[in-house]
């Protein structure tokens, strides 16, 4: 499948900030699928086809990312606004609880979703997810300002995206096995501007992380880990024992992949089987 098919297969919801872009495939329970920066829904391509088998599949291209919109400002897309903008999607399609799935800086927006309402998550799927500072080590930080915003205007006018997107898979992965359509997923978006949400992560989010143990401490629902074992941006060992105390997570849904970052790439029929026998029990 290419990225302009994915789209084609996209609905819309009309936020107050802006578009949203989503799948909505199958049906039955429900899980949400919630990317990180700076990717989109297409991060979940190779897994969407068998969840939706059995489940109803919630896509989202979040605001700033993907094929959704990129209003002006940079506020707009923090960690707040995000989890707003989710819940007001899941509110549009009555949709009251769903499995949540969350990667990377997703892990901030569900924090603030949990903070928001609190009982709308039954079940909760972690995969190498901003939790705590101890092992946060993003592959880019920025002081807000002139070098930052000159930085993403190169990502969107092609002078360093390539370059960028390389890099960003080398480090986030075993083997950089993408091919030209897959690239196309995640260059596409920046091309059209879609650099906004990321200048406000890269030069706000990274370098005052919010602290959420108090509502991560207040989570007592089911929780499944699956985590890459060598992902250098976000490390599993400095946060594993507070993770799992926090989240009270069982040692049996503690499951470490030999991957990096972007698990979703790497060992995708692997996730979607752990996450098939975690929503069976």
């Amino acid at each position: 499948m290419t990225y302009s098919e994915y789209r084609t297969q996209q609905k819309q919801f009309n936020s107050k900030d802006g578009i949203l872009h989503y799948l909505d495939k199958g049906q039955g329970e429900v899980i949400v699928l919630l990317h990180g920066v700076p990717t989109s829904g297409w991060l979940y391509r190779h897994m969407i086809e068998t969840l939706s088998k059995n489940y109803r599949v919630i896509v989202p291209d979040m605001l700033g990312f993907g094929s959704s919109d990129s209003p002006i400002g940079y506020d707009i897309y923090n960690e707040e606004s995000h989890a707003v903008r989710l819940l007001e999607l899941m509110d549009s399609l009555t949709i009251k609880n769903w499995t949540h799935v969350t990667h990377d800086a997703g892990g901030l927006w569900t924090w603030e979703l949990f903070k928001k309402d609190p009982n709308r998550i039954h079940k909760l799927v972690i995969l190498n997810t901003i939790i705590y500072e101890d092992g946060f080590n993003p592959p880019i930080r920025f002081e807000p300002g002139f070098l930052a915003k000159t930085t993403m205007w190169s990502y969107r006018n092609g002078i360093t995206t390539n370059m960028m997107l390389k890099g960003l898979f080398k480090s986030g992965m075993t083997e950089n096995t993408l091919n030209k359509i897959d690239v196309e997923g995640y260059k596409k978006p920046m091309r059209e501007g879609k650099t906004k949400a990321m200048y406000y992560f890269f030069s706000q989010t990274c370098n005052e992380l919010p602290d959420y143990r108090l509502v991560l401490s207040k989570i007592n629902i089911p929780v499944v880990v699956i985590w890459g074992k060598n992902d250098s941006f976000l490390k599993w060992n400095p946060q594993k024992e507070n993770v799992i105390k926090d989240l009270k997570i069982k040692k049996e849904n503690v499951h470490l992949l030999d991957a990096k970052h972007f698990i979703q790439e790497e060992k995708p029929e692997i996730i979607t089987k752990i996450i098939l026998s975690f929503l069976k029990n």
